[in-house]
């Protein structure tokens, strides 16, 4: 139960950082981004470390796969943050040439989420049995699911004629 209630406030608070991501590079790109993306990292690999029970020998090879993988996926999430943005500045006026753009770019980027866990997938496997990879993946996932959910509820369905 506490990983749940963990997970979701983890899910929640990316869809929240990343909403003021946009808000912050407005400001003072550099200094307030950068705040916001630590407090992303620092937050959600708490969370992965509270609910992996890593021994000590598996944490020190788990931690720098983690922060590559990471990494990787943080830009992945940026690309989306970007297509919201976009989806959001041609929400009013939308036209089926910029409708296809965005669903082109959508479905290039749902393609690289499975792409990028298989590629971690064996890295994974070097440093963390078996069950444990599986657990991670299961924690990924239910903080994926949370960002999906929250995403959902928050953006509109686009309009038609």
């Amino acid at each position: 139960m506490k990983a749940k209630k963990a997970i979701m406030f983890l899910g929640l608070g990316l869809i929240m950082s990343l909403g003021a991501m946009t808000a912050a590079s407005q400001e003072k790109p550099s200094d307030n981004m950068q705040i916001v993306v630590e407090k992303i990292h620092a937050d959600k690999k708490l969370l992965v470390a509270e609910n992996m029970q890593l021994t000590e020998a598996e944490a020190k090879a788990f931690w720098p796969v983690y922060k590559q993988y990471q990494d990787e996926l943080f830009l992945l999430r940026a690309r989306s943050v970007r297509l919201i943005k976009d989806y959001a500045g041609t929400y009013e006026n939308m036209n089926n040439n910029t409708a296809k753009k965005l669903l082109d770019e959508y479905m290039t980027i749902e393609a690289l989420g499975p792409k990028l866990r298989q590629a971690y997938l064996p890295k994974l496997r070097k440093v963390l049995p078996e069950v444990k990879v599986l657990r991670y993946f299961q924690i990924e996932n239910k903080i994926q699911a949370a960002l999906i959910y929250e995403l959902a509820a928050n953006i509109p369905l686009v309009k038609v004629d």
